[in-house]
């Protein structure tokens, strides 16, 4: 059973809306800002190369005027570590996307990368900024994600999604726990995003122990054109206590 962790509002669609058309509606700081005066406890952005949702201009604007935990997701590149050294997050989550997926569709092969995320995490801690790894469920990763010094998990859950809508939830949900007992044993912090919504949340908060962070986006805002954004925040953060 869950009842601390906290939700994370990922507003990468409401800067796509606004790109459609030009100009600045829907205004991504507003938004942002009224999510937190509504209840969500942080903040996600994924910008990308190309910016085609975030804007590296939206992430230094929502920096200085956010009360709650901002997390910058993306791929270590150069440009993307000059931001978040810059900016000075209270969280990044390093994703192994590459420049033009659509969106993120792997976790980190930290068998293979390890070093490589070991240098990134380095320079990230020594400014004072906690760290995540995208990763997937997959246990034999964790011992290799905690060597390189990342404070924190976030587990890839697209694959436990899509077994809940197949009905086969409990097969689904078998190698999160373990990948989440891996990493707890680790020591490593555990977050927890991607294809999350309102039929699946309640189902995996209650069943991975130690799950402190779920970061939703897609879902969210799609729900938030039905119910409203203050409706949907609220009815998010009830899946996250036991029902």
């Amino acid at each position: 059973m869950s009842t601390i962790t906290k939700l994370s509002v990922n507003i990468n669609k409401v800067a796509t809306l606004r790109n459609a058309r030009g100009g600045n509606v829907p205004n991504v700081l507003q938004v942002a800002l009224d999510a937190e005066r509504f209840g969500t406890q942080g903040i996600t952005v994924h910008p990308r190369p190309d910016e085609r949702h975030i804007r590296y201009s939206d992430v230094r604007e929502l920096k200085p005027k956010l009360t709650t935990e901002f997390n910058i997701e993306g791929y270590p590149a150069p440009e993307f570590m000059k931001l978040v050294m810059e900016m000075k997050p209270e969280q990044v989550t390093l994703v192994p996307d590459p420049p033009g997926v659509l969106t993120s569709n792997a976790g980190w092969d930290t068998l293979e990368k390890g070093e490589f995320l070991k240098g990134i995490i380095t320079h990230l801690k020594a400014r004072g900024i906690r760290t995540s790894i995208f990763l997937d469920p997959k246990p034999e990763l964790v011992e290799a994600a905690a060597a390189t010094g990342s404070d924190r998990i976030e587990l890839y859950t697209e694959a436990y999604a899509v077994g809940h809508t197949e009905g086969r939830k409990e097969d689904a949900i078998k190698p999160y726990v373990k990948t989440a007992e891996a990493a707890s044993a680790a020591g490593l912090g555990i977050n927890a995003g991607h294809d999350l919504d309102l039929k699946n949340l309640n189902y995996f908060a209650m069943n991975i122990p130690g799950l402190l962070e779920v970061s939703i986006g897609h879902a969210l805002i799609s729900d938030a054109l039905y119910y409203g954004l203050e409706n949907t925040i609220q009815m998010y953060r009830l899946q996250l206590t036991e029902l």
